[in-house]
């Protein structure tokens, strides 16, 4: 494309769509009307060239694929995308959402369309420059970047408090990013390039690995969010519009995970190895108090927004056990809950459309009025719970395997989420779906529209085919992940071996 790769197409192609619409101009019906199939439209052939892309991926292999290099500011920081099996599943994921979160806003939202339209479009570029990155300062530029459009998107179209969860929002996570700045920059120090296959290939000194570990940590925790700097998600959920919520959800908190699995395990093995007592604790820690915290919400999204910080303890509970059951559950589980988490934000949209209230309080006895909307809601929070048949229970129990041949003690505590994550979602279920239909703004709410059964019909299906058949996304990243495992192990190996010379 133009002289690059299909990646640099991919990622860049949402731009294309930003260059058209800053030439429609006009708040007329016509003008609005074709800025939304714009966006659409562009969201969609950039999903058709990711199909492209995964045609091209070889699963069986462990090595970066589709790989393109260019000069940039040096021989020594270059412009280089590539994909392997950890990070085109999330490649797919955003590309997949994307035409999602401009058709929930075809109608809610009614100024400033195209501004909103094009903050997503940029995102969506960000999000996939993350992913395909493999030059360092290539990654931090894409990771930094995506602080912006989304603090927008909050701050200009949110609730009432947008101005204080949007800055909330991107000071924590700007906090965090700062330290993995200076980090980046011991690594080049110490490499002499930011190239990430090579920098994968080299031997950091251990006491150095422990500080640039947590320089990273510092960043992916916030960006995950790990307990107890998750406060800014549940304020940013509650004030974003419902596609902010979504994306936020379902592409931005799984960063924090890809950064773990790029990053912290193959390039700082031994402060990996050193610090896992601290994450499994956190982790065990945002499980349960989380999870009891979702239990006393009275907002919709707010209960949904802790739920998702406790899926997130799942995940970096399996990717520090180490061990295959673990990471693979906890790759699984970032794509599950993307899907899953970003179509219950979209659930909340739909009644909140109609309401303009996240109040648990207002509904009740929905089933009643909107068959087809309880029918989807149940699926959705089944698969939440992590019921078996859907795509939530393949990835807790996977990690709750790999966490207990690690550490049996922490599988055990977490798995009282699993019990706290079904009180929760159904007490909600329950509150809102079931009951006495006896609220009057209630008695005249319409059901899902045709577009609404569009939006939704496919994550159901996705949902419930990945609970049932979740070997496409093991096998995507089963080369990955072994090659990632086999390095770790052997990077351990060879330290105690040194250690046991020197002693």
């Amino acid at each position: 494309m133009f002289g690059f790769g299909i990646l640099s197409g991919l990622t860049f192609l949402p731009l294309v769509g930003v260059a058209i619409l800053l030439t429609l101009r006009g708040e007329d019906a016509a003008t609005l009307r074709n800025i939304r199939w714009v966006a659409l439209l562009t969201t969609l052939v950039t999903f058709a060239v990711s199909l492209v892309a995964w045609g091209r991926f070889d699963t069986s292999s462990a090595a970066f694929q589709l790989v393109e290099q260019r000069d940039w500011f040096s021989d020594k920081i270059i412009y280089k995308l590539g994909v392997d099996g950890i990070s085109m599943p999330f490649v797919l994921l955003t590309a997949f959402l994307m035409p999602f979160c401009i058709a929930a806003s075809w109608e809610s939202i009614t100024y400033r369309v195209r501004d909103y339209m094009i903050a997503f479009l940029v995102l969506e570029t960000l999000m996939i420059g993350v992913f395909t990155a493999l030059d360092l300062m290539l990654f931090y530029l894409f990771f930094e970047a995506g602080l912006i459009p989304m603090f927008l998107i909050i701050g200009i179209w949110g609730g009432k408090r947008r101005i204080y969860a949007s800055f909330k929002f991107f000071l924590y996570t700007l906090l965090g990013s700062v330290l993995m700045l200076l980090a980046i920059m011991a690594m080049y120090w110490t490499a002499g390039t930011t190239d990430i296959e090579v920098l994968l290939r080299t031997v950091f000194p251990s006491a150095m690995q422990k500080w640039l570990w947590l320089a990273f940590f510092a960043s992916f925790a916030v960006k995950m969010p790990m307990w107890p700097v998750h406060t800014w998600l549940p304020d940013a959920h509650v004030e974003a519009p419902t596609a902010g919520s979504v994306i936020l959800a379902g592409i931005l908190l799984k960063m924090g995970g890809y950064g773990f699995l790029r990053f912290s395990l193959p390039m700082f093995p031994d402060a990996s190895h050193y610090f896992a007592p601290l994450v499994f604790t956190l982790s065990v820690v945002a499980i349960v108090y989380t999870s009891l915290v979702a239990l006393v919400q009275e907002d919709i999204k707010k209960l949904i927004a802790y739920s998702s910080v406790a899926h997130m303890g799942f995940v970096t509970m399996g990717l520090f056990a180490m061990n295959a059951q673990g990471v693979q559950g906890a790759v699984y589980q970032m794509v599950s809950h993307g899907l899953v988490a970003g179509a219950l934000f979209l659930c909340v949209g739909v009644v909140y459309d109609r309401m303009h209230t996240r109040d648990i309080a207002a509904y009740g006895g929905l089933v009643n009025r909107m068959p087809r909307y309880a029918v989807v809601m149940l699926v959705f929070t089944m698969a939440n719970v992590g019921l078996p048949g859907t795509s939530g229970f393949v990835g807790e129990f996977l990690t709750l395997i790999g966490t207990y041949k690690a550490n049996s003690s922490v599988a055990l505590f977490a798995t009282l989420g699993v019990i706290l994550s079904a009180t929760y979602a159904l007490y909600l279920y329950r509150r809102v779906i079931f009951g006495v239909l006896d609220k009057p703004a209630l008695m005249t709410i319409a059901d899902l529209s045709a577009r609404e059964l569009v939006l939704l019909v496919p994550l159901v299906v996705l949902t419930i085919y990945y609970g049932f058949h979740p070997q496409p996304i093991l096998d995507a990243s089963a080369a990955s992940i072994d090659h990632l495992l086999k390095g770790y192990d052997a990077a351990l190996q060879s330290m105690k071996t040194a250690a046991l010379a020197v002693h």
